[in-house]
């Protein structure tokens, strides 16, 4: 049994891109941990972190406090009660039976549990009650499904879901902290006419568009496309739901777009639609064409909301509504969604 009034938390991979969010969102949010203990591998032992939140171990004050970087083993769960993972499948895969041995909640941030059966996979906008079912590990979505599923839910609310085609803009922050250093380090090397130095993607990012993520099946589709089809099922749990995905890695640093259209089993008009949507939550609508307004991702870095703009009629289907979406990738695509699900726990 969890402590759910001031529990422990351990954060397994707090130096990455995702687990250095997790912390802050963590500070930012009053998170009520008795310990914060941040988990890495062996090399990042003895680093501080920066985190003046409940549980910090740091002792110059409350606004210079720090986590200390202790390594990632089996015996590193023992006393913990909520378990936030970033440290990639295979970590997640090998540490799951300590965290269960600990009698911990594993909130897992990558693809290793979510279609599992025993394994909730949980958007605490959509589906909070499928917590309670948990068999301790609760997987959080992939990135894009999150900010999706967010819109589509809240749309479902008016009219049963027909299909839906997306294609998504994805930043070089869904690949991790090395890939955003990538883009940055091309970007350079590209306007001083130098040779690319190309690892963490199949081409050059820089100035250009990548139509793949992730590897290809075999129907053609890249393993992202179908992860965003099966996840998007089970959070709505609706498994009929037709979706038609292709993703795209684009030159941005932070902030997934994704471009949709929804047609539903009967007719929603935009204005119903927009109603809905300003009223759900953690939905933001930014829709104002006469006035040029509408969500960017170069504008909307560390934020927490997922944002509407471009909202309209989509008149080649009978009952069809188009819109943009954006949405921070490492905020509710990942470190935030994965602190909602452990405030749930509490």
């Amino acid at each position: 049994m969890i402590n759910t009034k001031n529990p422990v938390v351990a954060v397994a991979g707090a130096t990455g891109a995702v687990g250095l969010e997790m912390l802050k969102v963590m500070e930012q949010r009053g998170f009520p941990a008795s310990e914060v203990r941040a988990l890495a591998s062996a090399r990042s032992v003895g680093r501080r972190l920066t985190y003046a939140g409940a549980g910090a171990t740091g002792t110059d004050s409350a606004k210079d406090g720090y986590v200390e970087v202790a390594e990632l083993t089996s015996e590193a769960f023992e006393g913990v009660d909520i378990a936030l993972f970033a440290a990639g499948g295979d970590r997640s895969m090998e540490f799951r039976q300590a965290v269960a041995s600990a009698g911990a909640v594993m909130v897992d941030n990558s693809s290793a549990f979510r279609m599992d059966k025993d394994v909730p996979l949980v958007v605490p906008e959509i589906n909070p009650e499928d917590i309670s079912w948990h068999q301790g590990v609760i997987a959080n979505p992939n990135c894009s499904t999150i900010q999706l599923t967010v819109v589509l839910a809240a749309l479902a609310k008016l009219a049963p879901l027909k299909r839906v085609v997306c294609s998504t803009y994805q930043a070089a922050s869904g690949a991790g902290a090395a890939a955003m250093d990538e883009l940055y380090n091309q970007a350079q090397q590209f306007l001083n006419d130098e040779p690319l130095t190309i690892d963490k993607f199949a081409h050059q990012l820089a100035f250009n568009c990548i139509p793949q993520i992730d590897i290809f099946l075999e129907d053609g589709s890249t393993k992202e496309e179908w992860k965003m089809v099966v996840e998007t099922q089970k959070i709505l749990h609706n498994p009929n739901l037709n979706l038609a995905i292709s993703c795209v890695r684009v030159p941005v640093l932070r902030c997934h777009s994704e471009s949709v259209n929804v047609e539903f089993e009967q007719a929603v008009s935009v204005e119903e639609a927009r109603t809905a949507l300003e009223n759900a939550a953690g939905i933001m609508l930014t829709d104002d064409p006469s006035q040029k307004e509408y969500p960017m991702p170069g504008l909307l870095s560390g934020t927490d909301d997922v944002y509407i703009g471009r909202l309209r009629k989509d008149s080649s289907v009978a009952h069809g509504l188009a819109f943009w979406c954006v949405a921070d990738q490492l905020r509710k695509g990942a470190a935030l969604n994965a602190v909602q699900i452990a405030e749930l726990l509490l």
